[in-house]
């Protein structure tokens, strides 16, 4: 059984989504082995990972990034998120945004 509820998992897709989409595509091009990703889409997630679909030239592929830990608490998502595009960001050699902490 996951920790978080469809509730919490719809909010965070909404918030990256909308508010962070650039980094959902970094995100998976660094961690998510798709290199080659122009746009990226949170489409889930549980207390393992956060899921996307990266479109990878013009077609939608799943990616599946874990997190460092298994998360128990919702306020440990952002530091999780925000962990995962800084390290993405070095994989690619990207100067992350001043406020992605």
């Amino acid at each position: 059984m996951t920790t978080f509820g469809p509730d919490v998992v719809a909010a965070v897709a909404r918030h990256m989504n909308d508010d962070h989409a650039d980094d959902c595509r970094i995100i998976c091009q660094g961690l998510g082995g798709q290199p080659r990703a122009t746009a990226a889409r949170v489409s889930g997630m549980d207390d393992e990972a956060m899921e996307f679909v990266a479109t990878v030239d013009g077609a939608p592929v799943p990616v599946r990034i874990p997190f460092r830990a298994r998360l128990t608490e919702r306020r440990q998502i952002r530091a999780e998120a925000a962990r995962m595009y800084r390290e993405a960001c070095e994989t690619l050699g990207v100067t992350p945004r001043a406020d992605a902490s």
